[in-house]
């Protein structure tokens, strides 16, 4: 795997020589494009050859955004493969920076299970906010100036292992067009459905990650899921008596349901062992 850097500023036909040369022998080699552009030269990239691309998810943190957002890449999804990062070695967005330990949970789990294909910058494990000044995106002791002596530790790896696991176990997550944007009657709260075969995944998340928000998770008829179900969720192991139509959630600062729909029995045994 090659993540290249600003590829947008190098000529097109320069890539799509290279990525084709490269693949006639190594035909499984992925290209990440690290391109923060204009939709124009993101799009071309992904059609000259690169598998996947950095995106504009690190900046985009308020419901209206993120359904703006992801509505514009699910239009190009027959060429292009979004790649959702909520921080990069160049960008930590002040919601992470503002938001603490709430934030990094919120944006991991919206990163995690809207795009089959998601990453971290090293320190999100650890919740490191700390910018360099007020009002710049810029790590404070970045490594980009600095050697950085890191280890694996940080409050956050217990999540963010539990998101890989439920990620490997769904096919649903597996898929980037397959999301159905539900209604919560709230800005706060964001939902959305994932489908493929017999599996669904409903997640619903509190972005905001100053206060405790409550509201409803409407459940289409659309969805062809039985008047009444188990919801099991995956995060805690709680399973819910969930329904097509209004449910209520109630969820904690920048805190989450990521929901697998079938049996109380059944779901709660689904859960891969950590």
């Amino acid at each position: 795997m090659f993540r290249v850097d600003n590829p947008h500023t190098k000529p097109f036909p320069f890539w799509e020589w290279l990525i084709a040369k490269v693949r006639s022998v190594y035909p499984d080699t992925v290209f990440l494009a690290e391109a923060f552009t204009r939709p124009a030269p993101m799009t071309t990239l992904a059609k000259v050859g690169f598998s996947q691309s950095y995106t504009y998810f690190t900046w985009k943190t308020t419901k209206a955004e993120l359904v703006e957002f992801v509505e514009q890449a699910r239009s190009w999804s027959t060429f292009y493969r979004p790649n959702l990062w909520p921080n990069t070695p160049d960008i930590l967005h002040e919601y992470l920076q503002k938001g603490g330990r709430p934030a990094f949970e919120a944006r991991l789990v919206l990163a995690a299970t809207i795009a089959p294909s998601y990453g971290i910058y090293s320190g999100y494990e650890a919740c490191e906010n700390t910018a360099v000044r007020e009002g710049s995106e810029e790590y404070l002791d970045s490594e980009k100036y600095e050697v950085k002596k890191r280890t694996l530790a940080g409050p956050l790896l217990p999540l963010i292992r539990r998101m890989n696991q439920i990620r490997r176990a769904h096919p649903a997550l597996q898929r980037f067009e397959n999301l159905v944007w539900l209604e919560t009657e709230s800005d706060d709260l964001i939902a959305y459905a994932k489908q493929w075969g017999d599996d669904t995944i409903v997640t619903v998340v509190n972005l905001d990650v100053g206060e405790r928000r409550e509201g409803l998770c409407i459940v289409p008829d659309a969805l062809g899921l039985p008047p009444t179900f188990a919801a099991a969720d995956l995060l805690t192991d709680e399973v819910y008596a969930w329904r097509s139509g209004r449910n209520f959630v109630g969820l904690e600062p920048g805190g989450s349901h990521v929901i697998w729909v079938g049996s109380g029995e059944v779901a709660t045994r689904k859960r891969s062992k950590p």
